[in-house]
């Protein structure tokens, strides 16, 4: 029968030979973050978002906004329209629509019109981050979709707030136009900045285990 640590040292004394016990160990290599798996979170991230950017805009402006045109006399939402509006413009809108309608917009408004801009720029600031290494021009960057979210949400409540007023003033007629023709500005160049830092990403050389870029 095998003697105990104890009962070695106890008979053979400093000379005792005690077997060494190694604890296995608490963490799993193997379930360790590399930069690959990182990578690969990101990409399924942002997947999602560009779905969910592609789904929201199409139900938005190709959907429910054009189904209000049902309830203006066929007339566009002001929001739909690239170019902006006038004051004439808006005075038939609002000739046209009654308070339930406007109640539908605004609702439009604050669901799918709140939740684009806000999903839109979220990805497009993951997808300028993970292309783009030199943080200056990181910062720049992420600019004109942070510009987009604000500008978009600020005209949703312009355009609600035109609608709803009880006297028509030509300054709030300039603001909602303004804010409505610089969002779909903003849209492009978000979508042309998108389209820049996967196209540079793309172009970068990968790196070879020695840290040296492959030819």
């Amino acid at each position: 029968m095998a003697k105990t640590p104890a009962q070695r040292i106890k008979k053979h004394g400093a000379k005792a030979v005690v077997p060494q016990h190694q604890l296995p160990s608490v963490i799993d290599p193997s379930t360790s973050r590399t930069p690959q798996k990182a990578q690969s979170n990101s990409n399924l991230i942002l997947i999602a978002g560009v779905v969910a950017s592609l789904f929201l805009f199409w139900y938005l402006h190709l959907l429910t906004l054009n189904q209000l045109t049902q309830l203006s006399g066929g007339l566009a939402m002001p929001d739909s329209l690239v170019g902006g509006f006038d004051q004439g413009y808006v005075e038939q809108v609002r000739g046209a629509m009654d308070e339930d309608a406007r109640g539908q917009l605004n609702y439009i408004h604050k669901t799918a019109g709140t939740l684009f801009p806000l999903i839109f720029g979220f990805t497009w600031l993951l997808l300028i981050g993970t292309n783009v290494a030199r943080k200056g021009l990181r910062w720049a960057l992420w600019a004109v979709p942070l510009l987009f979210a604000a500008v978009r949400l600020w005209g949703n409540a312009a355009i609600d707030s035109m609608l709803s007023a009880e006297t028509l003033d030509a300054g709030q007629v300039a603001l909602a136009s303004g804010l409505t023709v610089a969002g779909w500005v903003l849209l492009v160049l978000s979508l042309l900045v998108g389209g820049a830092v996967v196209f540079l990403g793309r172009k970068k050389p990968a790196a070879s285990p020695t840290g040296h870029a492959q030819p």
